[in-house]
């Protein structure tokens, strides 16, 4: 019995131990760009939702919506960073995050993948990278063939014009 609990403690340590070693991220697709959002940050996803348009508000805010009870406000992501309007043939999804107490949605094209990732991977973020999208990261990783941004979602969050 004790050598049963001797595997168990070992096979917990080494768990936390791999977990301690590695993040989860969420990937998410805008205009072709895969971009992570830490996993523990995340509240929800959601597919396509009816936003009520907020008048005045800035230009990357798309408007409101009612999650479960509890306003959220949605943040084109598109628009946040730059980028052209979709042409519309995809649907769009939101990410929801939570920052100090309120909820936001991340309008988005398309969710990926959720990847664990070795801290020894990350990298800070690259100079040349777009200053605007430079702003919103943490940092990178390389992958296979394509560059995962980190997006730095207090940051992303703080920054629009509310």
């Amino acid at each position: 019995m004790s050598a049963d609990a001797n595997t168990l403690s070992y096979e917990e340590s080494a768990e936390d131990q791999h977990n301690a070693q590695s993040k989860e991220f969420l990937t998410i697709i805008i205009a072709g760009q895969r971009f992570g959002i830490p996993i523990l940050q995340i509240q929800d996803v959601l597919g396509e939702q009816r936003v009520t348009k907020i008048p005045l508000a800035p230009p990357e805010v798309a408007g409101s919506l009612n999650l479960r009870g509890r306003v959220v406000t949605a943040i084109d992501v598109r628009r946040r960073l730059e980028i052209e309007p979709c042409n519309g043939v995809e649907s769009e999804m939101g990410v929801v995050v939570e920052h100090e107490n309120e909820l936001y949605s991340l309008i988005i094209d398309k969710v990926g993948d959720v990847l664990r990732l070795k801290n020894e991977n990350f990298e800070s973020t690259p100079p040349t990278l777009d200053p605007l999208w430079r702003d919103i990261s943490s940092g990178i990783y390389r992958l296979k063939d394509e560059l995962l941004v980190i997006l730095d979602v207090p940051k992303f969050v703080s920054t629009v014009h509310l």
